[in-house]
């Protein structure tokens, strides 16, 4: 569903859970936000300082090789939680009751399973890279000026880990919804119409969030 969507909550843990998340996504997306804005600037500053004192930003290939999962990974939970992902929205949209949770149950229960893969696998990376021992402890480094490589490939477990939360939290929901058979359960996208979405989205464009 790449759009807006209805994510329900209340009082109940579930949504409290859900609500504590949404905060740390919505700050992930935030830095993710600003690691764009951050190399428009940088991209500014070199231009003009090639055309007009024959000087570009030293290393500039290597801050945006830093920058690159800030702004690839870091919103990947809060896209999640809010049914942002490409998705067969033609087959899963015309499911209801339970075959519609047990598709959604299966789906993000096998996304959680490589998900946690790969937290092991981006996590061994790091620590292939990370080194105290080494100066700025790292292992290895950018080309060109030679930053210290490891905070950007540290980024890329934390943010898997996060929405690996965001998912283990989704299962839940969706096998609770599978068995109670519940129609609209808190703390999940769920699927809205076409006026419906179209309403959301021009809210969200309004900056209103009701």
């Amino acid at each position: 569903m790449a759009g807006a969507s209805l994510v329900l909550s209340d009082d109940s843990l579930v949504s409290r859970l859900d609500q504590s998340l949404l905060w740390l996504e919505r700050k992930m997306a935030l830095v993710s936000g600003l690691a764009v804005f951050s190399l428009m600037i940088l991209a500014v500053i070199s231009v003009g300082g090639r055309n007009f004192f024959s000087q570009p930003i030293p290393g500039y290939v290597d801050w945006i090789e830093q920058a690159m999962p800030l702004i690839a990974i870091m919103g990947i939970a809060y896209t999640q939680r809010e049914g942002g992902h490409i998705r067969m929205d033609l087959l899963v949209g015309n499911l209801r009751g339970r075959p519609m949770w047990a598709a959604e149950f299966v789906t993000t229960l096998a996304i959680l399973i490589l998900m946690v893969l790969l937290v092991w696998g981006s996590w061994a990376h790091f620590q292939r890279s990370f080194d105290f021992n080494e100066p700025w402890w790292s292992r290895d480094s950018s080309m060109d000026i030679r930053l210290p490589l490891w905070p950007a490939k540290l980024v890329v477990p934390v943010a898997f880990f996060v929405i690996c939360l965001r998912l283990a939290l989704q299962v839940f929901v969706y096998g609770r919804a599978l068995i109670r058979g519940e129609d609209q359960p808190v703390g999940v996208p769920l699927h809205a119409d076409a006026a419906t979405q179209a309403a959301m989205e021009a809210a969200q464009v309004s900056g209103r969030d009701d």
